[in-house]
């Protein structure tokens, strides 16, 4: 029976969104700026030269980029042996659940609520909330800002003070940052899970648990860790994983996947201190997953570290690691197997401002058949994947 590898490269988008104006982002282009950027030498921090990505090439990244917006792909010229398109959603938003949703067959059917860019961003009754419940005098942050930079600015007062750091972004999300021993661990975790209702109330779609560790002095500061936790809102209606599971399959979310869908429709959440541990736990699955099967993994660094910092040869260096480990995967795929990578959103590093940008998503594939799929929306990815594991529900997509 077959089985089916779904990987979101989260933020790793390639341009040419007809709707991208209307987020301020024409002409934004995540892989086809940074091979430009590798090509010209503008990208030579911890790698160098041209950017380098022959095993994705080879199942059609390349053309993918080309076909969506256009991209010159300098050094990318391989003859495609899998499946290869792009995709774009009709979500109104251009961040982490609009993207995972969609892939996987429903569409985000409300607009999220986004909190403005100011100071205080949080209207006074939700910062009421945060500090009782955190059991303190107040919040700290309380505005748009960076998640690595916040900590920094912040990370000493608020061991002084012992307040939650809050803060969010252009994206529909409160982010909750307090450090790991003097806060503790559970205690932010809880705060975010008793928060996360009334968020979902205003339409914010997840409450983001950010703890962090040190003590912001040269030799030990302030450090972001694994023990992220994020709480999301529901599917408005079951998706990709639901299906699966419904007719006896076993689901498995690798990263965030758990934590996007909300436990929903997965048997078992594999994670990991980064991106590597991730390709791991992906890897064992690709040799041990049993017969149809879905696994379901979302790779984030390339977002976490590399975009948002607008870091190109931070970004440029990932993308490559993962290539270099592509074969691994392939080495151990069955005949009948899907192996799907594709991407969520993007967050080009040569772009204006830290955040998320909106682009169409490359869609390339190890399967027992090869081609060109052409342009198609995220819901069809999910269709796709259904179709292949002989599902009985395929949602509102068409399979490529």
């Amino acid at each position: 029976m077959a089985r089916a590898f779904l990987i979101v490269m989260d933020s790793v988008g390639c341009g040419g969104a007809p709707d991208a104006g209307d987020f301020g982002d024409a002409g934004a282009d995540t892989l086809g700026h940074i091979a430009q950027a590798c090509a010209e030498g503008r990208a030579e921090q911890g790698r160098s030269g041209p950017l380098h990505m022959p095993n994705l090439d080879a199942l059609g990244l390349g053309e993918a980029v080309r076909l969506s917006s256009g991209a010159a792909m300098p050094g990318f010229d391989a003859t495609p042996s899998g499946l290869w398109g792009a995709a774009q959603e009709v979500s109104r938003g251009k961040d982490t659940p609009s993207g995972h949703w969609e892939l996987a067959g429903v569409p985000v059917p409300w607009d999220w609520h986004y909190f403005p860019d100011t100071h205080p961003a949080f209207p006074p009754e939700l910062s009421r909330q945060i500090a009782s419940r955190a059991g303190t005098d107040g919040i700290l942050g309380d505005a748009h800002a960076s998640g690595t930079t916040v900590i920094e600015e912040l990370g000493a007062e608020h061991l002084r003070t012992g307040r939650p750091i809050c803060y969010t972004s252009v994206d529909s999300v409160l982010q909750i940052a307090a450090h790991e021993d003097a806060f503790g661990l559970e205690r932010l975790h809880d705060l975010c899970r008793q928060l996360a209702p009334l968020a979902h109330e205003m339409r914010v779609g997840r409450v983001i648990a950010r703890p962090f560790t040190g003590t912001g002095t040269t030799e030990d500061p302030f450090r972001r860790t694994a023990n992220r936790r994020d709480f999301a809102m529901a599917t408005p209606s079951p998706t990709l994983l639901d299906w699966a599971r419904d007719e006896g399959r076993e689901t498995v979310g690798i990263g965030k996947i758990g934590d996007i869908f909300s436990g929903r429709g997965i048997d078992r959440t594999l994670k990991g201190a980064d991106d590597a541990a991730l390709f791991d736990h992906l890897v064992a699955r690709v040799a041990d997953a049993p017969d149809g099967s879905l696994t379901f993994a979302n790779l984030v660094e390339f977002d976490t570290l590399y975009g948002h910092r607008r870091d190109v040869s931070g970004y440029a260096g990932a993308l490559e690691w993962l290539d270099s480990r592509v074969p691994e995967l392939l080495a151990r795929r069955r005949p009948g197997d899907l192996i799907l990578f594709t991407a969520d959103h993007g967050n080009d590093p040569t772009w204006r401002g830290t955040d998320h940008t909106r682009e169409r998503v490359p869609v390339v594939a190890s399967a027992d058949r090869s081609g060109q799929i052409g342009l198609h929306g995220f819901v069809d990815v999910a269709a796709t994947v259904a179709a292949h594991l002989g599902l009985s529900q395929t949602g509102p997509g068409k399979a490529f």
